[in-house]
Parts: C-alpha cells; structure tokens; sequence
C-alpha cells in the first residue's frame, strides 16, 4: 500500500513521518467502500442494494471520503511504522499527532500525510568510572537502638479503650472530619469518616494533632488552623482552614515490660532482651550501611547525567508525572478526579501540579535511561533463575515459602522487575568499586535517615 515514506528526528527524541499512498491504492480503498455501502443504501424511489453509484456519491461522498481517509490513515501508518527501523518506531504509549490539519482525499491522487510521535530516546553516555564520592561516617548509639526498641513495644501494646474518652498525646483517635466555610457549611468533597491516627505523630493532612488534645469521644468542634507558606502539604500552603472534626473513638496503648520476656515475645530466636539488643544494633547497621550507599549512588548519578547526553521525550514525561499523580491520590485515599477537585479549592490545577513536577521527573527518567545504559556497557545480564534464587532467599530470611513467592511473581510477570533490580545492584557494587571515595563528616543515624526521607 505505501509508495514512500520518510523519517526525520526532532529534537526530545520526536521524529516526523511521512507516508505517501499512491493514487490507484487510494482508489481502490474508496472503490471498495462505495461498493460496500451500496449493497445496503435505502434511498427513496430505488430498491435497496440498486441506488446508482452517482446518487449514492452526491449524497455520500463527503463521508465516503472521510471514511476511505481514516482507513487509508490508519492502515498506511501501520504499514509504514511496521517497516521503520527498531530506533525509529513510537514508544509503547506514544500516540501518533496528525500533522496535517486539513487533509481532503482525492480518489485519483495520492494520499500524503504526517505524523509526529516519540520515540526511545539515544543515550550518550559520558563517564561513570573513576568519579569521587564522600561517604558520610554514620554513629549509631543506644538511643538509636532503644528508639527501635520502644517502637516493638508500641507495636506490640495492646489497644484499649481509654476510660475517661479524654484525648491525650500517643492515644489512637478516630474521627470524622471536613472543611467548613466560614458560616460552618461543608466543603464538598473534603469530607472524611473514620479517620484513624496516633496524636502526636502529624500522620494527618491538616496537623491538628494539638488541636484535638482534650476533645473527649462523641464531641465536635470547629478548628481554624493557618498554614505556613512552606507546609508540607502544597495544597494547603499559605491558606486558613477551618476543619469540623467530631472524635468518635479514644483507644490508648498498654504497653509491655521491657524483658526478657518481651524479647521472646518478639521472636523466637531471642532469649533474653541484649539477643533483641544486638539484632536490633545489626540491622541499624545494615540500613545505615544501606541508606549510605544510596547517597553514594545519588552523587554518582549526579555527576553521569551531567556528563551525558539524553533528550527526555515528552510522552515519557508525561507518562512519569500521570503515575505520580495517581500515587498522590491513592496516599490521600482518593480518586484523581478527587484529588484535582481538591486542588482547585486551593486555586491550583492539575497542569500546575504537573508544571512543578516535570523537572524531577525528566531527571528521574534520564537516571533511568542512564542506569539502563551503564549495565549495558558492564555486560551484565541477570537470568530468571538469578531471579529466583533471590527471592528464595530473601523468602527463606522472612520464614515464608519461597515456591509460592516464586509463582506468584511468576504469574503477574514480575520476575523482570527483580532481575532488574540485581542487574543494577551489581552494576553499581561494580562502579563503586572504582569509584574515589572520599571520607566524609561523621553524621547521627537519625540524620541518615532524614535525608533519605
């Protein structure tokens, strides 16, 4: 069906292609269109299926042309695309634009359209080897460890319901809450019914853990709270809420004694409270260790898209700042049509949202793409069983079946996520490896953790 057709890039890893159809295909696809439609065409005064084909075009033709043009469109894109090399067809979730604003066909001429799409970016990679990172020396105390501890106690403490209904700073509190305006009435789309959270902890959109210290269960009050321009939450920064919250449930925690005991209460493996301790020490380690390498990496990284050349196309940006938009709204327990009606309250929309994200994502999809290149040129492949043996063994730590863990990432087709993941963790054992690492300052473990936050 094509004649011809022709690629030229863009800039962002767009291209622009051109397809040319020649006429006696044009005219066989608006032929065998008429034909179709005259074997079922009902105008007045003729039998069905025996209207003249020049009756049927002057009252049809417009729209058998529209028709053959669509037809001829997609069909002659699916070609041409078909036929372009690996480099030069769109990207998975790349939709073709129609350049050609009005196209008229003409069945006795060729047909000449052109689409823009993206395609997979080229990756230059610059270099990655031989680059200095600091690597922060990272002290880990007993308070460090006896934070951790408390928290299996808090997580082990049995909840009741507290006797006075009063509320206090660490009790569980659930209530029902919404906006109102300032003549008390509901803001729609605000409203939220048995809201759980720990008073004290902020895990709370408005932060009004304060605020609700001394309500008791079953009362409801209006609290008018302002918002810094710096607040956490965007949507709420620099405004004035108020938020009619009514407590419904006051629990506290009975927390265990610290014993042994409790230790074997925790697991198996321990019999007295110094085995938790020194577990609880040897993972604090592990994750320090492990938090430390993720900023060596992040220098790193900085430094090799620095050094490289990749053009983001925009449909991977878009696809990047969709995704984050939905996890926005699962994290608020909405729908995202939920979510952007709640931004606009705030005066903001969702393209606003998108337009403050857009330079993180591009700089997280050119990591990416980098990384991808950077495992490449080390030669390294991870087999499916490489895959596997992982998650046995990470299964067997947790006490859990391995072959079920196995067939299950089997079945939702995630085991390439896993192989992934080890492909890049010896990608960088590799390039850390020959890295210059430079001893940075001593840093608090809480510190470590913060930064990564």
């Amino acid at each position: 069906m094509v004649q011809d057709k022709k690629v030229e890039k863009l800039e962002n890893s767009a291209v622009k292609l051109t397809v040319t159809i020649p006429a006696p295909e044009v005219q066989s696809a608006y032929d065998d269109l008429v034909k179709k439609y005259s074997k079922s065409a009902q105008i007045k005064g003729f039998r069905k299926g025996k209207v003249p084909r020049e009756i049927l075009e002057r009252k049809f033709g417009e729209a058998f042309r529209a028709e053959t043009l669509d037809d001829l469109i997609q069909k002659g894109l699916g070609e041409a695309i078909e036929a372009v090399d690996d480099a030069e067809k769109p990207l998975p979730y790349a939709r073709p634009t129609l350049m050609d604003e009005e196209l008229d066909l003409d069945p006795a001429s060729d047909l000449t359209f052109t689409v823009t799409y993206d395609v997979f970016p080229e990756v230059t990679l610059g270099t990655y080897k031989g680059l200095e990172v600091t690597e922060p020396q990272v002290k880990i105390t007993k308070a460090d460890e006896d934070r951790d501890i408390e928290d299996m106690r808090q997580q082990n403490a049995l909840v009741i319901d507290k006797e006075d209904g009063t509320v206090a700073k660490g009790d569980l509190v659930t209530m029902n809450y919404e906006e109102v305006d300032a003549d008390d009435t509901p803001v729609e789309g605000t409203r939220r019914e048995d809201f759980q959270f720990t008073v004290g902890e902020g895990h709370n959109l408005y932060h009004i853990d304060t605020e609700v210290v001394g309500m008791k269960a079953d009362e409801t009050k209006v609290i008018e709270k302002e918002y810094a321009e710096d607040f956490e939450h965007e949507e709420l920064q620099g405004q004035t809420k108020r938020i009619q919250v009514t407590v419904t449930r006051v629990r506290q925690r009975d927390l265990p004694d610290l014993d042994d005991e409790f230790a074997q209460d925790i697991s198996d493996d321990f019999e007295t409270l110094d085995d938790l301790r020194k577990d609880v020490r040897s993972k604090l380690e592990k994750n320090a260790e492990s938090r430390v390498r993720a900023r060596k990496i992040d220098q790193l990284m900085t430094q090799v898209v620095e050094a490289s050349q990749v053009e983001v196309p925009a449909t991977m940006v878009d696809t990047e700042l969709q995704q984050s938009w939905n996890n926005l709204a699962q994290q608020y327990r909405v729908t995202p049509e939920q979510l952007e009606q709640l931004l606009s309250m705030q005066g903001k929309t969702r393209d606003d949202i998108f337009g403050e994200w857009r330079p993180a994502a591009t700089e997280r999809i050119k990591r990416s793409l980098l990384v991808q290149k950077m495992i490449e040129n080390e030669g390294i492949e991870v087999s499916e069983e490489d895959a596997e043996a992982e998650i046995r063994s990470d299964a067997e730590e947790r006490s859990a079946d391995p072959d079920q863990i196995i067939e299950y990432y089997k079945s939702q087709g995630m085991l390439s996520y896993v192989q992934q993941e080890i492909a890049e963790r010896r990608m960088f054992d590799k390039v850390l490896e020959e890295s210059k690492v430079k001893k940075g300052e001593k840093i608090a473990y809480v510190d470590v953790l913060r930064e990564n936050e």
